[in-house]
């Protein structure tokens, strides 16, 4: 609770909901990589306000997850240079690999599969972000080879 405080120390009185969402990105490293219903109330009741408020933003950004996702998210860029270099291919080659659809989950817990808006890397398309690191210049070559070292990891990727 002592980095939430902080947080909310940087804004004004009464202006505590500018602190949402570095203290999702706190919730959602502290309660398992996603935001459940409770999770957001808790957020909510923390920064006093209404529980919608917290939902609205939760749901509008991709970096929140609503539901429980693999050890592995794999968030593939699908914006105008992605989308020209190839992305849509390798989001269906992750998909027949893995044998999931977008916003799947391998039965296995591993992997899950996301597409989002502009992850800022257009002169190294087509990339995908898992956890802080991105993976640029694509290839399905590229792609196995990275499936392999995230298996062989088998650790959670992170953005902290």
């Amino acid at each position: 609770m002592n980095a939430v405080n902080k947080i909310i120390a940087r804004y004004p009185e009464g202006k505590q909901k500018s602190a949402l969402i570095p203290i999702l990105h706190i919730a959602q490293a502290e309660f398992g990589g996603w935001l459940s219903p409770d999770v957001m109330n808790y957020v909510a009741s923390i920064l006093q306000i209404q529980d919608v408020e917290v939902y609205e933003v939760a749901s509008f950004y991709s970096m929140f997850n609503l539901k429980p996702r693999g050890k592995c998210l794999i968030e593939i860029c699908r914006t105008s240079s992605c989308w020209l270099c190839g992305a849509e291919d390798i989001v269906d080659y992750i998909s027949h690999k893995l044998n999931i659809q977008v916003g799947e989950t391998t039965p296995d817990g591993m992997f899950t599969l996301k597409t989002v808006e502009c992850l800022g890397s257009c002169g190294t398309a087509p990339m995908m972000q898992v956890g802080k690191n991105f993976h640029e210049n694509l290839t399905l070559e590229k792609v196995d080879s990275l499936l392999d070292q995230f298996r062989k990891e088998d650790k959670v990727s992170s953005y902290y």
